[in-house]
Protein backbone atom coordinates (compact mmCIF):
# COMPACT_ATOMS: atom_id res chain seq x y z
CA UNK A 1 0.00 0.00 0.00
CA UNK A 2 2.81 2.42 0.86
CA UNK A 3 4.42 1.80 -2.53
CA UNK A 4 1.19 2.71 -4.29
CA UNK A 5 0.87 5.92 -2.32
CA UNK A 6 4.48 6.86 -3.05
CA UNK A 7 3.84 6.30 -6.75
CA UNK A 8 0.68 8.36 -6.55
CA UNK A 9 2.48 11.21 -4.81
CA UNK A 10 5.39 11.43 -7.25
CA UNK A 11 3.70 11.28 -10.64
CA UNK A 12 4.96 13.87 -13.13
CA UNK A 13 2.69 16.34 -14.86
CA UNK A 14 0.20 14.53 -17.06
CA UNK A 15 -3.29 14.73 -18.53
CA UNK A 16 -5.78 11.92 -17.93
CA UNK A 17 -9.13 12.00 -19.74
CA UNK A 18 -12.15 9.94 -18.66
CA UNK A 19 -14.84 10.05 -21.34
CA UNK A 20 -18.01 8.25 -22.41
CA UNK A 21 -21.77 8.65 -22.60
CA UNK A 22 -24.06 9.78 -19.80
CA UNK A 23 -24.52 7.28 -16.94
CA UNK A 24 -21.18 5.61 -17.73
CA UNK A 25 -19.44 6.50 -14.45
CA UNK A 26 -17.18 9.34 -15.67
CA UNK A 27 -17.73 11.58 -12.66
CA UNK A 28 -17.56 8.61 -10.30
CA UNK A 29 -14.14 7.72 -11.73
CA UNK A 30 -12.98 11.35 -11.46
CA UNK A 31 -14.04 11.43 -7.79
CA UNK A 32 -12.29 8.09 -7.15
CA UNK A 33 -9.00 9.34 -8.56
CA UNK A 34 -9.23 12.65 -6.71
CA UNK A 35 -9.95 10.89 -3.40
CA UNK A 36 -6.87 8.69 -3.90
CA UNK A 37 -4.80 11.82 -4.45
CA UNK A 38 -6.21 13.34 -1.25
CA UNK A 39 -5.42 10.11 0.60
CA UNK A 40 -1.83 10.41 -0.70
CA UNK A 41 -1.68 13.85 1.00
CA UNK A 42 -1.66 15.73 -2.29
CA UNK A 43 -3.12 19.20 -2.72
CA UNK A 44 -6.13 18.90 -5.00
CA UNK A 45 -8.60 21.28 -6.57
CA UNK A 46 -11.66 20.33 -8.63
CA UNK A 47 -13.44 22.59 -11.09
CA UNK A 48 -16.78 22.32 -12.82
CA UNK A 49 -18.72 24.62 -15.18
CA UNK A 50 -20.97 26.95 -13.20
CA UNK A 51 -23.93 26.04 -15.46
CA UNK A 52 -23.98 22.51 -14.03
CA UNK A 53 -26.27 22.87 -11.03
CA UNK A 54 -28.19 19.58 -11.41
CA UNK A 55 -27.33 18.11 -8.01
CA UNK A 56 -25.41 20.89 -6.29
CA UNK A 57 -24.29 24.48 -6.84
CA UNK A 58 -20.85 23.71 -5.42
CA UNK A 59 -20.05 19.99 -5.34
CA UNK A 60 -19.26 17.62 -8.16
CA UNK A 61 -21.86 14.87 -7.76
CA UNK A 62 -22.10 11.58 -9.65
CA UNK A 63 -25.40 9.96 -10.67
CA UNK A 64 -25.04 7.52 -7.76
CA UNK A 65 -24.71 10.51 -5.37
CA UNK A 66 -20.98 10.29 -4.64
CA UNK A 67 -19.74 13.85 -4.21
CA UNK A 68 -16.64 15.95 -3.68
CA UNK A 69 -16.19 19.67 -3.09
CA UNK A 70 -15.50 21.72 -6.22
CA UNK A 71 -15.13 25.27 -7.49
CA UNK A 72 -17.72 26.32 -10.12
CA UNK A 73 -16.20 28.55 -12.83
CA UNK A 74 -17.41 30.32 -15.97
CA UNK A 75 -14.30 30.06 -18.15
CA UNK A 76 -11.28 27.80 -18.47
CA UNK A 77 -8.90 30.72 -17.83
CA UNK A 78 -10.05 30.75 -14.20
CA UNK A 79 -8.45 27.33 -13.67
CA UNK A 80 -4.95 28.71 -14.18
CA UNK A 81 -5.62 31.55 -11.74
CA UNK A 82 -6.92 29.16 -9.06
CA UNK A 83 -4.39 26.33 -9.43
CA UNK A 84 -1.26 27.71 -7.79
CA UNK A 85 0.32 25.36 -5.23
CA UNK A 86 -1.88 22.46 -6.41
CA UNK A 87 -0.64 18.92 -7.17
CA UNK A 88 -3.73 17.51 -8.86
CA UNK A 89 -6.44 19.37 -10.78
CA UNK A 90 -9.77 17.71 -11.54
CA UNK A 91 -12.16 19.05 -14.19
CA UNK A 92 -15.70 17.71 -14.53
CA UNK A 93 -18.10 18.14 -17.49
CA UNK A 94 -15.23 19.43 -19.63
CA UNK A 95 -17.39 19.39 -22.78
CA UNK A 96 -19.14 22.54 -21.52
CA UNK A 97 -15.93 24.58 -21.34
CA UNK A 98 -14.49 26.80 -24.07
CA UNK A 99 -11.69 25.54 -26.33
CA UNK A 100 -9.18 27.37 -24.12
CA UNK A 101 -9.42 24.39 -21.76
CA UNK A 102 -7.02 22.51 -24.06
CA UNK A 103 -4.20 25.04 -23.59
CA UNK A 104 -5.01 25.30 -19.89
CA UNK A 105 -4.62 21.53 -19.38
CA UNK A 106 -1.37 21.52 -21.38
CA UNK A 107 0.06 24.37 -19.33
CA UNK A 108 -0.88 22.73 -16.05
CA UNK A 109 0.69 19.42 -17.10
CA UNK A 110 3.83 21.22 -18.27
CA UNK A 111 4.07 22.77 -14.79
CA UNK A 112 4.19 19.26 -13.33
CA UNK A 113 0.53 19.11 -12.30
CA UNK A 114 -1.56 15.98 -12.78
CA UNK A 115 -4.77 16.93 -14.61
CA UNK A 116 -7.80 14.62 -14.55
CA UNK A 117 -10.56 15.57 -16.97
CA UNK A 118 -14.01 13.98 -17.23
CA UNK A 119 -16.55 14.71 -19.94
CA UNK A 120 -18.99 13.54 -22.59
CA UNK A 121 -17.13 12.59 -25.75
CA UNK A 122 -20.26 13.01 -27.93
CA UNK A 123 -23.45 15.06 -27.79
CA UNK A 124 -26.96 13.62 -28.19
CA UNK A 125 -26.54 13.60 -31.99
CA UNK A 126 -23.40 11.47 -31.80
CA UNK A 127 -21.17 14.43 -32.71
CA UNK A 128 -17.83 14.93 -30.90
CA UNK A 129 -18.53 17.41 -28.10
CA UNK A 130 -16.70 20.74 -27.71
CA UNK A 131 -13.06 20.48 -26.60
CA UNK A 132 -13.26 16.75 -25.75
CA UNK A 133 -11.69 15.43 -29.02
CA UNK A 134 -8.72 17.81 -28.61
CA UNK A 135 -8.35 16.88 -24.94
CA UNK A 136 -8.28 13.18 -25.86
CA UNK A 137 -5.61 13.95 -28.47
CA UNK A 138 -3.23 15.70 -26.04
CA UNK A 139 -3.89 13.35 -23.09
CA UNK A 140 -1.22 11.03 -21.73
CA UNK A 141 -3.96 8.55 -20.93
CA UNK A 142 -7.57 8.19 -22.13
CA UNK A 143 -10.10 5.96 -20.37
CA UNK A 144 -13.37 5.39 -22.21
CA UNK A 145 -16.09 4.19 -19.86
CA UNK A 146 -19.42 2.75 -20.95
CA UNK A 147 -22.95 2.81 -19.67
CA UNK A 148 -25.25 -0.11 -20.46
CA UNK A 149 -27.80 0.26 -23.26
CA UNK A 150 -31.20 0.46 -21.57
CA UNK A 151 -32.89 -1.28 -24.50
CA UNK A 152 -30.72 -4.35 -25.14
CA UNK A 153 -28.05 -4.52 -22.42
CA UNK A 154 -25.05 -4.05 -24.73
CA UNK A 155 -22.37 -1.44 -24.08
CA UNK A 156 -23.81 2.02 -24.69
CA UNK A 157 -22.43 4.18 -27.48
CA UNK A 158 -24.18 7.51 -27.06
CA UNK A 159 -26.65 9.46 -24.90
CA UNK A 160 -29.99 9.58 -26.72
CA UNK A 161 -32.18 12.58 -25.92
CA UNK A 162 -35.76 11.51 -25.24
CA UNK A 163 -37.28 14.98 -25.29
CA UNK A 164 -37.74 17.20 -28.34
CA UNK A 165 -35.20 19.98 -27.96
CA UNK A 166 -32.48 20.90 -30.44
CA UNK A 167 -30.28 22.89 -28.04
CA UNK A 168 -26.86 21.26 -27.86
CA UNK A 169 -26.54 21.95 -24.14
CA UNK A 170 -29.53 20.64 -22.22
CA UNK A 171 -28.79 19.53 -18.68
CA UNK A 172 -30.77 16.46 -17.76
CA UNK A 173 -31.06 13.05 -16.20
CA UNK A 174 -32.91 9.82 -16.96
CA UNK A 175 -36.10 11.77 -17.82
CA UNK A 176 -34.28 13.50 -20.69
CA UNK A 177 -31.58 11.01 -21.73
CA UNK A 178 -31.00 7.29 -22.10
CA UNK A 179 -27.76 5.46 -22.90
CA UNK A 180 -28.06 3.40 -26.10
CA UNK A 181 -25.79 1.12 -28.10
CA UNK A 182 -25.12 2.03 -31.75
CA UNK A 183 -27.84 -0.28 -33.13
CA UNK A 184 -30.54 0.83 -30.68
CA UNK A 185 -29.53 4.47 -31.21
CA UNK A 186 -30.11 4.14 -34.98
CA UNK A 187 -33.55 2.64 -34.29
CA UNK A 188 -34.35 5.41 -31.81
CA UNK A 189 -33.37 8.13 -34.30
CA UNK A 190 -35.62 6.52 -36.90
CA UNK A 191 -38.50 6.40 -34.38
CA UNK A 192 -37.94 10.05 -33.49
CA UNK A 193 -38.05 11.06 -37.17
CA UNK A 194 -41.36 9.24 -37.66
CA UNK A 195 -42.89 10.94 -34.60
CA UNK A 196 -41.79 14.33 -35.86
CA UNK A 197 -43.30 13.67 -39.28
CA UNK A 198 -46.58 12.52 -37.73
CA UNK A 199 -46.78 15.60 -35.50
CA UNK A 200 -46.54 17.98 -38.49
Amino acid sequence: MADNLTGEAHRPGRIEVVCGSMFSGKTEELIRRMRRAQFAKQRVEIFKPSIDTRYSEEDVVSHDQKHIQSTPIDSSASILLLSSDIDVVGIDEAQFFDMGIVDVCNELANRGIRVIVAGLDMDFRGVPFGPMPALCAIADDVTKVHAICVRCGALAYVSHRKVQNDKRVLLGETQEYEPLCRECYQKAISEDSKKQEESK
